[in-house]
């Protein structure tokens, strides 16, 4: 007789936490409409996340896959890592870039109050 394994749930979804060494949380959404007036209802739900080789970082798209219990809390482990969350630092100096921008038009208007004549 031959051992097949289990059919496992794979979810995706975005990495919401990083709680320590080897361990992420993770959130995923899903829609469910209400149970009396139908109404389609957007859910989350976090789940607790194994992750061996701490691969993944805060904001990106993993894939996870249901396994045995690794922990009090951990039920599911890290297949993969679909998209790369954009780079903070690269973000702060956009951030920079659009403050400077607006500090500019600023300046000019208080250079233009300082050559005003004084009215003694």
């Amino acid at each position: 007789m031959e051992n097949a394994r289990n059919s496992r749930k794979n979810l995706i979804g975005f990495v919401t936490s990083i709680s320590g060494d080897k361990s992420i949380k993770v959130t995923y959404d899903y829609k469910k409409p209400h149970s009396r007036y139908r109404k389609v209802i957007n859910r989350k739900t976090v789940v607790h996340v194994h992750d061996d080789s701490n691969d993944a970082g805060l904001g990106d798209r993993v894939e996870i896959m249901e396994t045995r219990p690794i922990s009090r809390l951990k039920r599911w482990r890290l297949v993969r890592v679909i998209d790369r969350a954009p780079v903070v630092g690269g973000e702060i100096e956009k951030i920079e870039k659009e403050l400077v921008g607006a500090e500019a038009p600023a300046e000019e208007a208080e250079a233009a109050e300082d050559t005003e004549p004084a009215e003694d």
